[in-house]
């Protein structure tokens, strides 16, 4: 059992998890942004760190959100309906695309002004490879989240990558920095998307956040 969640609650938190969950659109500009009238969290990290990939996890389905293994093929925000109580939102990576410099600007952006903005935003889980820890863009947008009080959650991704003793030193400091962070949630999920390591904890997070 999680410290933080009785049975009882991871065990609603995955029947609601076997519920539809649809890929709405895709938001390249501001104004084509859906309608807040759903509670929304979204996915941001480095690109290549696994957003998609977890997003597909929680899911147990294999093509909900696009993977690649072309770091910044996402280039957009996409927006999924979860159940009609969700908005689950995949967002372009950072910190590195294989696009043309104005392009990946434009879209950097977006992105930056989406976190700044968005009413009805309840939650960023801000995703870190467990490997490498807080990078500068991480910094970045960590900084921009607390500037914006906008709540966000740290998950690590790919711990299986590493043994347990390094996702241990992992966790401690990552722990330690975001005491630093007004807006940062001190509960530090450590995730692998192939091993299915982790979900139960993210899914009970989200199912806090579902509009009833």
């Amino acid at each position: 059992m999680s410290e933080k969640f009785t049975t009882e609650q991871l065990a609603a938190a995955e029947a609601q998890f076997v519920k539809p969950c649809n890929f709405m659109l895709s938001v390249a500009h501001l104004e084509q942004l859906p309608e807040a009238d759903l509670n929304e969290v979204a996915f941001a990290g480095r690109s290549n760190v696994g957003k998609s990939s977890l997003i597909n996890a929680l899911f147990n389905q294999r093509k909900l959100a696009k993977t690649s293994a072309t770091p910044g093929r996402t280039q957009q925000l996409n927006f999924f309906d979860f159940d009609n109580k969700l908005y689950l939102v995949d967002l372009p990576g950072y910190g590195y695309a294989q696009a043309p410099e104005k392009m990946v600007k434009q879209w950097q952006q977006v992105l930056k002004s989406y976190l700044r903005g968005r009413p009805n935003l309840r939650r960023v889980f801000l995703l870190v490879d467990s490997r490498h820890g807080i990078k500068k863009e991480d910094a970045e947008i960590m900084k921009m989240l607390d500037e914006s009080a906008v709540v966000y959650q740290i998950i690590l991704t790919k711990c299986d990558k590493i043994s347990a003793q390094e996702l241990d030193k992992a966790k401690e400091k990552i722990a330690a920095e975001v005491k630093k962070h007004a807006a940062a949630m001190h509960d530090i999920i450590a995730t692998s998307s192939e091993k299915k390591v982790g979900l139960s904890l993210v899914k009970a997070e989200i199912y806090t956040l579902l509009s009833m």
